[in-house]
């Protein structure tokens, strides 16, 4: 049976990452949510020259967009942060 080292505790560095990415994807998330949950009073807004359930799938269709262009912000913001740091 082979034996496993003690773990080492997490320094100030590590912690300090983990939790400025734990704080960015809740506003992320936070702001993902807030638009789903007024999914139906935006359509109203945005959209009130269409019927109730033609604005609310254009809503919809907006919300997911911003799924869908994700990815791409990931590449571009991700590939600028390994360049400049």
């Amino acid at each position: 049976m082979a034996t496993h080292p003690a773990p080492r505790p997490m320094s100030a560095e590590e912690k300090k990452v983990i939790f400025a990415s734990s704080l960015g994807t809740v506003f992320e998330w936070y702001d993902f949510y807030l638009y789903g949950s007024l999914a139906a009073i935006i359509a109203k807004q945005f959209f009130s020259g269409l019927d109730a359930g033609a604005a609310f799938i254009f809503a919809l269709l907006a919300f997911a967009a911003g799924f869908l262009v994700r990815p791409f912000g990931a590449i571009v913001f991700g590939r600028l942060g390994d360049m400049i740091g």
